[in-house]
């Protein structure tokens, strides 16, 4: 049982990659403990970011938190708590984790291709510098 799970959220799919995920972090989460849902926003050229405006920033921004609320929702009644960030998803995952004292970071990865023929490039540097165990699944969606 993990006291902290860091759970990196993925909406493609309507999130059902990530509801999977948050529903295998409540099985595995100990009394007390809780789970933590990181989104990572890329952040978006500087040419991109002043053609638009800061309600339209803002926008999709909530529009993001609205859905991994009901992502989060997957987790049986168990505390999620949600982390949005911006910039490099392996980076501020890890980051997450670390901020959070995380004892198992959760993520998804796609089927291999010959492109990246194991796991997802995210997930390959997730795994490589983490500082606690990670737990990988695939998505087949």
């Amino acid at each position: 049982m993990y006291q902290s799970i860091v759970v990196a959220a993925a909406l493609f799919s309507q999130g059902a990659t990530t509801r999977g995920l948050i529903g295998k972090a409540a099985k595995l989460l100990s009394p007390g403990g809780r789970i933590t849902l990181v989104h990572v926003m890329e952040e978006l050229p500087a040419f991109v970011v002043a053609a638009m405006s800061k309600d339209q920033l803002n926008a999709k921004r909530a529009e993001v938190r609205r859905q991994l609320e009901a992502v989060a929702g997957a987790a049986g009644g168990k505390p999620v708590e949600i982390d949005l960030r911006a910039g490099k998803p392996s980076s501020q995952i890890l980051e997450c984790a670390e901020d959070n004292g995380a004892d198992l970071i959760m993520i998804a990865s796609h089927k291999p291709g010959l492109s990246d023929y194991f796991i997802g490039s995210t997930a390959a540097r997730v795994v490589r510098h983490a500082q606690c165990s990670v737990l990988i699944s695939r998505r087949f969606v």
